[in-house]
């Protein structure tokens, strides 16, 4: 096990911490990290889905499958950090609206 960095907003996570901002620190095998890696994968391909779609200004957001799809993607994501990380971002992670 090694612990990692990840950064849900940039997609990515890190060996070191200095390389770049983050917000979660686990420790993870690397069976874990292929699962980030499709899950940011999959969330990356649904934003810039979405982002073309941004621009037909008549279809609200929660009308818009492409936002339940990176929403999904995020709970998922979460759910893996949560499995891994310390005591303090699981409280974190268990305080957001969507995780159930």
């Amino acid at each position: 096990m090694a612990k990692i960095y990840v950064s849900i907003s940039h997609h990515r996570y890190y060996y070191h911490p200095d390389d770049s901002p983050w917000e979660y620190e686990i420790e993870a095998e690397p069976g874990v990290l292929n699962v980030l890696d499709q899950l940011f994968e999959q969330k990356e391909d649904i934003e810039q889905k979405g982002f073309w779609r941004a621009h037909t200004p008549y279809v609200p957001y929660h009308l818009d499958p492409e936002n339940d799809g990176s929403d999904l993607r995020l709970k998922k994501l979460c759910a893996v950090i949560h499995e891994y990380t310390n005591e303090e971002s699981k409280q974190h992670i268990e305080t957001l609206p969507f995780y159930s």
